[in-house]
């Protein structure tokens, strides 16, 4: 995937201004940034969702799966046929039983096979998240482009979601792009991080030459240590917020 000098314009507000990046199948990419620094914007231009200025270009790419943070919806479905809308256009009388085994086989990916005869409406924020990933599993994309995933799972399911999707991008060479807030995670999960502010692309590479208590004062406002966990990977302790104007990019 490559992305060149794309823009996105609400108004006279330009959320995104001029980024470029480039990602493979294979790996997972977490994009970071503050609150409005254009990461859900970008998610939806490269899912094919806002208009843009700029280039991207899916070389090879089949289809891609875009999981927005707040689906939002409240179908009168079960589980089971939420799933199955990911692989076929409307639910007949007849469902063949080849997709109902894809289905559930997706459920059984992410744990949550015992949900299928559920409402989706009667879920909570966290199992519906976790349903319209499956569906998006179900169709067998070739990049899944997912919008702060996590936010709304406990600690286990985050984990366990995290190391799933870089999993399939290992086994399956799936391209997984993934806007998230949650810094540690990202340095344990992503094999690249691209970092926005104010809709700019500040830097890209691996999570140990990303991390930096220099970024993250001037990013976040933050004075953070940075050190390495026993598993090798960054992480990042938070020390202090500094004031406004010593963070400030100008």
């Amino acid at each position: 995937m490559e992305i060149e000098d794309v823009s996105i314009r609400y108004g006279t507000t330009r959320a995104v201004d001029g980024v470029s990046l480039s990602a493979a199948g294979g790996e997972v990419l977490a994009l970071l940034g503050p609150n409005g620094s254009g990461k859900s914007s970008l998610l939806r231009a490269v899912a094919g969702l806002q208009a843009h200025g700029g280039r991207i270009r899916r070389e090879g790419a089949g289809e891609v799966g875009f999981l927005p943070q707040d689906n939002g919806a409240r179908a009168a479905l079960t589980v089971l046929e939420t799933v199955l809308l990911g692989r076929m256009r409307a639910l007949g009388l007849r469902v063949p039983q080849a997709e109902v085994a894809r289905a559930m086989a997706a459920l059984e990916r992410l744990g949550i096979q015992g949900l299928a005869g559920r409402m989706l409406a009667e879920l909570s924020g966290g199992q519906r998240q976790m349903v319209f990933l499956a569906q998006l599993l179900a169709a067998e994309p070739a990049a899944l482009l997912l919008d702060e995933p996590t936010s709304a799972l406990d600690l286990r399911n985050q984990f366990e979601l995290l190391a799933l999707l870089r999993d399939l991008a290992r086994r399956q060479g799936l391209l997984v792009v993934v806007a998230i807030h949650d810094l540690n995670a990202a340095a344990r999960f992503a094999d690249r991080i691209a970092v926005l502010q104010a809709g700019r692309l500040i830097t890209a590479g691996a999570p140990a030459s990303v991390l930096t208590p220099a970024l993250l004062a001037d990013v976040y406002g933050l004075r953070a240590e940075v050190v390495t966990g026993s598993a090798g990977h960054p992480f990042v302790m938070p020390l202090e917020a500094l004031p406004r104007a010593v963070s400030a990019r100008g």
